[in-house]
């Protein structure tokens, strides 16, 4: 099977590329098309990929000020031109790469991160959070180009023949969106990297609960950041971006006192720098393994967002680490809460504000029986990357398969 790969773009390695990787190493000679490459920011797998750019690659500084070029995006994934030749077209889109044009004739699958969240469901979130243009003359000019934005967005979904959505959350928004039908098939999580500490003993277990072990021991790297709290910690690891809502976990742990560790950068980062009291340190960027090492010894997750799915905190259950979430979006389908009934592997909070996030770290505090760190690894390897592979790869076959026949 003749795959092409199409990407929003590549500037380094979050969640939605770790699902393009899997393609990428399953399907090395596809070609790749996006937006726009930074070389070197993605995984070894994606970098050694044939990468077709679009005009937008040839502006200076395109790497850091590429959010600013959202009103040339369409025109330059309308440029991209896909071979007559394959078999099937596989777009990774939260963007634009989903209105990509496929060869006549040629099946294209979106695998759908979110319709475009700033045009559809999601803009206050990224606006009102960051007061970026608020109740300002360009508030109008913003909303006028996300409007039109929308609007394209929209009429040019009938370029997808099938959509796949990551999970329940999202296959509600394509419906409310494009009217349409998706499968869904939840992204993958290393659980072969992300496993329990050999030497793991948080401080809110309970002594009945022994340390969960994983299904492949993870080798023993010493953290590459700055030393941990010297008491228990939270922690969060994102994209510093409004929608992330990391605010809350700063303000909230502000108010109890507790240390925070955030992992991450972006816009968002000078903000939250002045919003940091004494207990909370910006440790920025870090490694795979420098997150892996914070994960497995933190105290909880703490993961404030609306989220599309989130791997982070199945990458945290894969270390036995609770998860505190806001109860909407896709942490709902993989988080366990823990109640006065059940054990679990976290807790949501229920309003996206300082107070309501403070409350559940309290409840979270005052009953750490209630959570099971060997519930958190079985949680995990539910949606492991030997699962992604099979349920996509399967799928791809079975829309390819028609297209490929003969005519009779």
């Amino acid at each position: 099977m003749k795959i092409a790969l199409v990407h929003d773009w590549l500037t380094g390695m979050r969640g939605g590329e770790k699902c393009l990787e899997v393609l990428c190493r399953r399907f090395p000679d596809a070609q790749l098309f996006t937006l726009l490459h930074v070389a070197g920011s993605t995984s070894p797998a994606i970098e050694r990929m044939e990468i077709t750019t679009s005009f937008l690659q040839r502006f200076p500084g395109v790497g850091r000020h590429y959010r600013y070029l959202l009103p040339l995006m369409p025109a330059a994934v309308g440029r991209l031109r896909i071979p007559d030749d394959v078999d099937l077209v596989v777009s990774f889109s939260h963007a634009v790469a989903k209105s990509i044009e496929p060869p006549p004739g040629v099946p294209h699958v979106c695998y759908c991160f979110t319709p475009m969240r700033y045009a559809w469901h999601r803009r206050d979130d990224y606006f009102l959070a960051s007061g970026r243009f608020h109740n300002t003359p360009l508030s109008a000019v913003r909303n006028a180009l996300l409007d039109w934005i929308r609007e394209w967005d929209q009429s040019t979904s009938d370029r997808v023949t099938h959509f796949v959505a990551i999970s329940r959350t999202v296959a509600r928004r394509i419906a409310e969106s494009y009217g349409r039908p998706s499968r869904v098939i939840y992204p993958p999580v290393d659980t072969r990297f992300y496993t329990p500490a050999d030497d793991w003993s948080p401080g809110w277990l309970g002594s009945s609960e022994a340390s969960p072990q994983p299904s492949t021991p993870g080798e023993s790297i010493p953290s590459t950041t700055a030393n941990f709290p010297n008491e228990p910690y939270y922690l969060c690891v994102s994209a510093l971006v409004p929608y992330k809502r990391i605010d809350l976990a700063v303000e909230a742990c502000n108010r109890l006192g507790r240390p925070l560790v955030v992992i991450g950068s972006g816009p968002e980062s000078r903000r939250l720098a002045r919003l940091a009291g004494p207990t909370v340190t910006l440790a920025g960027w870090c490694t795979d393994h420098a997150i892996r090492d914070h994960l497995r010894h933190a105290r909880a997750l703490l993961f404030p967002a609306n989220e599309d799915f989130g791997i982070v905190p199945l990458e945290a259950q894969a270390c036995g680490t609770p998860v505190i979430a806001f109860g909407q979006g896709g942490a709902t389908e993989t988080v366990l809460p823990a109640d006065e009934t059940r054990q679990g592997t976290g807790l949501f909070f229920d309003e996206q504000t300082p107070e309501s996030l403070a409350q559940a770290i309290r409840r979270f505090e005052a009953h750490p029986d209630r959570i099971s760190p060997r519930l958190a690894r079985r949680q995990a390897e539910r949606f492991d990357t030997d699962r992604f592979e099979r349920e996509l790869v399967g799928y791809l076959e079975e829309v390819a398969a028609p297209a490929r026949m003969p005519a009779s």
